[in-house]
């Protein structure tokens, strides 16, 4: 009677370790899926794009870009189903034209593009389709080059306010596709010299496509 009681006992105890064991495990993985889709939260993107400038010809000094590509890089944040932020840092190289009483003028420059913005995430019942839009703002910094010299040029900044959106495509749980559109609005540079100002409002539009890492 005495061992068949050690026996049930030992039986009771191991099944007790059983059970704690298998709902340890249970809650292990429960927790680590929940830290992994948390950890899903951020996003690095690069992307080719294209940089297509309204011309400023309605007056003078009239103004014109180069159609030119570039590269965008990124980082975002969501921090709810809806809502993210986003910060990125695009870089291309193009040239200035401008043409007014002094003649004709061309000025080569490297352009940075860094901004952030608000990103406005949007349900879609399509597996592995995630579209938003997007608005914030950032600065451009225009910086000639060694081509195309003007007396007196220098680098200059201009503040810039961005709207947009795109669609993130998943091709797996961390890689995905991403085609974005992005406008920016901003004032035509000048490059400090008094003869290039316009004084005036240009748009950029700047279509893109690449690819984005998830974690």
């Amino acid at each position: 009677m005495i061992k068949n009681s050690q026996i049930c006992n030992t039986v009771g105890l191991n099944s007790t370790l059983l059970a704690l064991a298998i709902l340890t495990i249970t809650l292990m993985v429960s927790a680590t899926n929940a830290l992994a889709q948390a950890e899903q939260a951020s996003q690095i993107s690069i992307q080719g794009t294209g940089l297509i400038t309204k011309e400023t010809n309605d007056r003078t000094p009239s103004n014109d870009l180069t159609k030119t590509g570039g590269l965008l890089v990124g980082y975002s944040y969501q921090f709810s189903r809806w809502a993210g932020v986003e910060g990125n840092y695009g870089f291309t190289r193009n040239t200035q034209n401008y043409l007014g009483s002094f003649g004709a003028s061309s000025l080569q420059a490297n352009f940075h593009e860094i901004t952030g913005a608000f990103v406005a995430h949007i349900p879609v019942n399509v597996r592995r389709v995630r579209p938003y839009a997007l608005a914030g703002a950032g600065a451009l910094v225009f910086d000639p080059t060694d081509k195309f010299v003007v007396s007196g040029a220098a680098r200059q900044t201009k503040a810039t306010f961005l709207y947009g959106g795109g669609v993130n495509f998943d091709v797996t749980r961390n890689f995905g596709v991403r085609t974005e559109y992005r406008g920016l609005v901003y004032k035509v540079p000048d490059f400090t010299i008094d003869s290039l100002k316009l004084d005036k409002i240009t748009h950029l539009a700047q279509p893109s496509v690449g690819f984005y890492f998830r974690f």
